[in-house]
């Protein structure tokens, strides 16, 4: 058995032991996977469906076959057309006149049929109708006339039904007749009209080629375009040769740019200055000053007039020298920028002319497509004329035709025998209607159904360790206890808490054998065997002694287990106490066949002993039952109390085993009351009844309460084990022959 949680005891309050699990107290649990549709699912659902979809089935079945069996024969005739369209024709084609190699259009039959049931074209047919039949309306005649397409041919099928043979020949000779005629007419008026088509577009393209032609001649005349190659190789060969002038002066540019720039570096100014006369004579004159200034300063002293006179001769000469370096240089740069300047605009030059050859280059291929398309264009428009002329010509030769453009391939037939009711194709479309239609209604149903139908998808969606499974059986029934088997005479009770087949329980120990008290009970017994050995499983150290058995909504069978699970816990020597603490709706009371005078409620609210509302089930000494007892007018306020705490401790002291049957968790909080002071809670639900949401809120619940969750038990499972029954068979056989 898959069990998520490891159970470890320890103490809670007043000193009663409790189990708790070694991770959260509710780990994450009923969380549904998404629903997978695959065949296995979809047979599970119509096997459980399978009274609706025969149902179903039945009556659909019976309406059809007394559908068919008093339905009036009905006939049918029919004759066929092969019909050419009028648009088809080489003289009528609007589009053919483009381009003889296009595909011509093909009939439009949904609109040509439309047209022959229309009643403005029948009106003719139905005044001559009748002359024969004075009955015969457009909606009687269009209600039983059929026309349609035959396949993919050019065939049109034209049927008649009615419940007269004689009738439907008339009808459909008459109607051929002038489907005939209207063939005829119509292509006279097509042949009509497109010669006045013809002759309304000739102008408009004459016109068109009168203005190709001169448009042809304006473009020449303004591009002087003539010889596209030639112009091309022209203008390529100018732009090579402004491309290699335009180089060589970027060459000069480059060698004027680097004298620029050499003029502003102090060895180039200084070679500037010593080629500069004037600046050289001052530059001596300068130095002559200084040599006489020395000479004399070894005569004089340095404050003396002579000393004096020369220094300030060569300092007005200093100035004098300062300019003309300054001027020297200036005239240098100049002279380069200029030459800098005259070069970068010689080059600019160049490249504006060779961008303007690129530019008329790279325009001489639009010129080419736009000459192109004039051309293209004007060849269309002759070819069109040239069509047109001759369509005109082959029209007005066509006119003069009278051949039915549409034959009759096949002359109306008088039937003989009716086309409905076929009753065979009416009875086995019938019986795949009906099949298809239960087939849907059940999964619907199924769709809709909020609940849980089998145990397989309870193991793929609710993520609760599984302790049992009980099985349906409806051949089980409640029997009460040994000495009350006369008095009630195996009387079935059912209640609110204990659904169909699964709520309705014997004590299942009603034989006087000793030994045979619980041998070959069957699958439910067994499963029963199943669950208590799986909650004593559940920790190997230190059993559970107390448990609450609850569920989800009411009618989930939870007192029914909590009931046979105390049978079956006595029955392997345990000493177990039934407390049922649904002080709200009781259930263990009728289940056991005992009173329900003094119970749980009067223990907890009057000051009466334990052994006075404890009573013993007929045959199982081990046994004992606390009943509810009356209704208080507040159950959680009494489960809530010191009391029952107390009292709780008690249970679990003196016996071996304590069930409380607790209503449903689903909006009310006697689980959360109780269970701490117990060792784990056990939820009970039930195949096809316990709600996915009331699921999903008990789990939210769980979440915030400090419960122990011991598992999850599944009630009602209808699922047959052939191998099983087999053996539980023989085995009665067996048992019943010794």
């Amino acid at each position: 058995m898959d069990n998520s949680t490891t159970i470890t005891s320890s103490s809670h309050k007043n000193g009663n032991p409790r189990l708790q699990s070694s991770t959260s107290p509710i780990f994450s649990a009923l969380e549904e996977t998404s629903d997978s549709g695959d065949l296995r699912q979809i047979l599970e659902i119509l096997k459980r469906r399978s009274i609706l979809i025969a149902g179903i089935s039945v009556a659909v079945n019976s309406a059809v076959a007394y559908s068919t069996l008093t339905e009036e024969p009905i006939y049918q005739g029919n004759f066929q057309i092969l019909v050419e369209s009028v648009n088809d024709d080489n003289s009528l084609g609007k589009v053919n006149l483009l381009d003889s190699n296009i595909a011509k259009p093909s009939l439009d039959y949904e609109s040509q049929i439309q047209v022959l049931k229309s009643p403005k074209l029948l009106q003719d047919v139905i005044k001559q109708l009748q002359k024969s039949y004075p009955e015969i309306t457009y909606n009687s005649l269009i209600k039983g006339l059929t026309i349609r397409r035959f396949g993919a041919t050019k065939v049109i099928e034209v049927s008649y039904k009615s419940n007269d043979t004689k009738k439907i020949k008339v009808v459909l000779n008459t109607i051929s007749r002038f489907y005939l005629n209207y063939s005829l007419d119509k292509r006279q008026t097509k042949l009509r009209q497109g010669v006045q088509f013809t002759n309304k577009q000739l102008p408009e393209i004459q016109n068109r080629v009168t203005q190709l032609q001169k448009e042809m001649q304006i473009f020449r005349q303004r591009y002087n375009f003539i010889d596209l190659e030639n112009q091309s190789q022209g203008i390529s060969q100018q732009i090579q040769s402004l491309t290699q002038q335009r180089q060589a002066v970027n060459q000069q540019l480059a060698a004027a740019k680097a004298n620029y720039l050499s003029l502003q570096g102090e060895d180039e100014q200084l070679a500037i200055l010593n080629n500069a006369p004037l600046y050289q004579q001052l530059i001596t004159q300068q130095r002559q000053l200084d040599t006489q200034i020395s000479g004399e300063l070894a005569r004089f002293q340095p404050d003396h007039p002579i000393i004096q006179t020369l220094k300030e001769k060569r300092d007005n000469l200093l100035p004098i020298i300062e300019r003309e370096a300054n001027r020297a240089l200036t005239i240098k740069v100049a002279e380069a920028t200029i030459l800098f300047q005259r070069i970068e605009a010689e080059s600019q030059q160049l490249t504006e002319a060779e961008q303007q050859l690129q530019r008329k280059l790279e325009q001489l291929p639009v010129l080419s497509r736009q000459y192109t398309e004039i051309q293209r264009n004007l060849q269309l428009a002759n070819e069109s004329l040239n069509r047109f002329l001759a369509n005109r010509e082959q029209l007005q030769i066509e006119i003069a035709q009278t051949e039915l453009p549409w034959e009759l391939i096949q002359a109306p037939t008088q039937p003989e025998s009716p086309i409905s009711p076929n009753t065979p194709h009416s009875l086995l479309l019938g019986l795949v209607a009906s099949s298809l239609l239960g087939i849907g209604a059940a999964l619907i149903l199924e769709k809709i159904d909020n609940t849980y139908q089998t145990v397989e998808r309870i193991k793929e969606n609710i993520k609760l360790p599984l302790l049992a499974t009980l099985p349906f059986d409806k051949n089980i029934s409640y029997h009460p206890s040994h000495n009350l088997t006369n008095s009630v005479n195996e009387q079935e009770i059912r209640s609110e808490d204990t659904p169909e087949g699964i709520g309705r329980f014997s004590n299942m120990f009603s034989s006087n054998s000793p030994e045979k008290t619980y041998y070959g009970q069957g699958a439910f017994w067994e499963s029963l065997q199943v669950l208590y050995g799986n909650i004593q499983l559940l920790n190997s150290d230190r059993p559970i002694r107390s448990l609450i058995v609850s569920s989800a909504m009411s009618g989930d069978g939870k007192s029914t287990v909590a009931f046979h699970l105390a049978q079956i816990a006595t029955s392997m020597g345990k000493r177990v106490l039934l407390v049922d603490a649904d002080l709200r709706c009781s259930q263990i009371h009728k289940l056991s066949g005992l009173n329900n005078l003094y119970g749980l409620s009067n223990l907890i609210s009057a000051n009466i002993d334990v052994e006075e509302v404890i009573q013993q089930m007929p045959r199982f000494k081990d046994l004992s039952v606390i009943t509810a007892g009356p209704i208080p007018p507040d159950p959680a306020r009494l489960l809530s109390s010191d009391k029952m705490k107390q009292l709780m401790n008690y249970f679990h002291q003196n016996f071996d085993l304590v069930i409380y049957d607790v209503p449903p968790m689903l909006g009310l909080v006697d689980v959360r009351l109780l269970a701490p002071y117990t060792d784990g809670l056990m939820l009970v639900m039930r195949i096809g009844k316990t709600d996915k949401s009331a699921l999903t809120q008990v789990q939210d619940n769980l979440r915030i309460a400090p419960i122990n969750l011991l598992g999850l038990v599944i009630n009602g499972n209808k699922a047959k084990l052939s191998g099983y029954d087999y053996y539980y068979s023989d085995y009665n056989q067996r048992v019943t022959t010794a």
